[in-house]
């Protein structure tokens, strides 16, 4: 079994591993939104997914990278893991899980493309501003009864918290591909940085209701954002955007919201509208498009017009 993903190409490890993202938020939002509005503080959730993966991480990332690593590693944390977290958790008690879908999953690859474009003098490939283009529509669609339906007075705060969520995810994955750190090794610095860092803060000062919640609750959220967010999503989302560029992998975080609507159609027969079955067509080609090889849209015309 080894041997044959070894056999495959960079391309595909990565887009596999940017599937394994995929299918894991496609869950987060739901978890995440269902904590939020439940029993927990935000700072709740983010003290359950820092101390259980930073607890699992820290011997490990203690043995594993030396000291004259550890700085990049905390910036990594700073961003990647207590400004990503905290900034979404805050948002969940303010706006839906809809919400998350198009400014989170929609926001990260639309700062992406920004800060690539401000690099490299805002020369970016017509490819992957029209995978843009097509993903944000297709997200919009899918999300456009809630976006657009009667809403509470305070959803515009959280809507600016997940852009600012994106953005915080966004900076992270372009520093592991700048700096070139090892996926297995970021994610444990990620943890171990951000349960030193915040774990001691909220114990100390920062409201929590944790123990008016059942086991079952508990257990469900220190397993998704402890292990399933913290360690599996963020760890594959590194490896995808070492593997296939960091354009491409965000590109693909635009079908989160498309999974999980037909994920909610297969499992909890929700119905699907019109617009959102458009919105799915529409992201789903944005993203196929988006986390294609650079030049692959140019090559099909060409071939086409032989």
């Amino acid at each position: 079994m080894r041997s044959h993903f070894i056999a495959l190409s960079d391309t595909t490890k990565g887009l596999l591993a940017a599937l394994v993202v995929v299918i894991c938020w496609s869950g987060f939002n739901i978890v995440s939104r269902f904590g939020s509005t439940a029993t927990f503080t935000p700072f709740d959730l983010a003290a359950m997914r820092y101390g259980v993966s930073g607890t699992l991480a820290l011997p490990f990332f203690l043995k594993l990278v030396p000291p004259r690593e550890w700085p990049r590693h905390a910036v990594l944390a700073l961003v990647g893991g207590l400004g990503y977290g905290l900034l979404v958790y805050s948002g969940f008690a303010f706006a839906p899980s809809a919400h998350a879908g198009v400014f989170v999953n929609g926001g990260i690859p639309f700062w992406t493309v920004v800060i690539v474009a401000v690099m490299a003098g805002f020369h970016v490939a017509r490819q992957t501003v029209l995978a843009l283009l097509l993903s944000s529509a297709g997200l919009v669609l899918i999300g456009f009864q809630s976006l657009f339906a009667a809403s509470a007075q305070d959803e515009w705060i959280g809507d600016g918290l997940f852009l600012a969520a994106a953005l915080s995810w966004a900076i992270f994955g372009l520093l592991m591909r700048r700096w070139q750190i090892r996926p297995q090794l970021g994610i444990l610095g990620i943890a171990s940085f951000s349960l030193l860092a915040y774990m001691p803060v909220y114990l100390l000062w920062l409201p929590g209701n944790i123990a008016n919640a059942g086991w079952g609750e508990i257990g469900l959220q220190a397993v998704y954002q402890g292990i399933i967010a913290a360690l599996l999503a963020a760890g594959m989302y590194s490896y995808a955007n070492q593997k296939i560029g960091a354009c491409q992998a965000s590109m693909m975080l635009a079908l989160v919201p498309a999974f999980s609507a037909v994920g909610g159609w297969l499992i909890l027969d929700e119905a699907l509208g019109i617009k959102t079955v458009i919105g799915i067509v529409v992201v789903s080609l944005g993203a196929l498009l988006g986390a294609s090889p650079p030049g692959s849209l140019t090559r099909l015309f060409s071939r086409g017009s032989r």
